[in-house]
């Protein structure tokens, strides 16, 4: 696993063995970043995202490297929330991040008490646990934490997390080997 592109290309990201954590494939990723910029490369410069059920941080980190100016990165794991921090300390980023170990609602719930405004909340829970999708979905689509922000959810390609969330609204599905993106945004 690696950085795609940006100020931190190529540099390698570590993982957990033995932890069930399934990390945004790169060819995923590159995907990802590749509809957000289509048509303008500095779509990402100061922008903020919410990282739900970061993992490994991979693609958090992926929009510092493209030039992001704060991610959040919200894991419950202990284990994977000090993955995300050795990652971050081996690029050598301090600034612009801030690592949440809570459950990704109650992560959503205090983000919002402090007005937090993202451009992207991107989530992937594990891909076994559908309700998650509909619970955090719901939730961002009667949040103000989702106002302007484009929510992205990655999830099964034989999974359909539904199309509508309270105000949020899929725009778009990508598929692409066994996973699939859909894209959403508030009406």
């Amino acid at each position: 696993m690696r950085v795609i592109a940006g100020e931190f290309r190529s540099r390698p990201l570590r993982s957990l063995r033995g932890v069930d954590i399934r990390p945004t494939s790169d060819r995923l990723r590159e995907t990802l970043f590749n509809v957000l910029t289509a048509g303008n490369p500095k779509a990402l410069v100061g922008s903020v995202w919410i990282d739900l059920f970061a993992g490994t941080g991979a693609v958090g980190i992926e929009a510092l490297s493209r030039g992001s100016q704060q991610v959040y990165f919200v894991e419950k794991s202990a284990s994977a929330a000090d993955l995300i921090k050795t990652n971050l300390e081996s690029l050598g980023i301090g600034n612009g991040v801030v690592i949440l170990r809570k459950d990704a609602s109650r992560a959503i719930a205090e983000l919002e008490r402090q007005q937090v405004s993202p451009d992207f909340i991107f989530l992937d829970p594990p891909y076994a646990s559908q309700d998650v999708y509909q619970e955090i979905l719901q939730l961002l689509g009667d949040s103000m934490l989702a106002g302007k922000a484009l929510v992205v959810a990655e999830h099964d390609k034989r999974f359909d997390p539904g199309g509508d969330f309270g105000l949020l609204r899929r725009i778009r599905k990508i598929e692409q080997g066994d996973a699939g993106l859909s894209f959403y945004r508030r009406e």
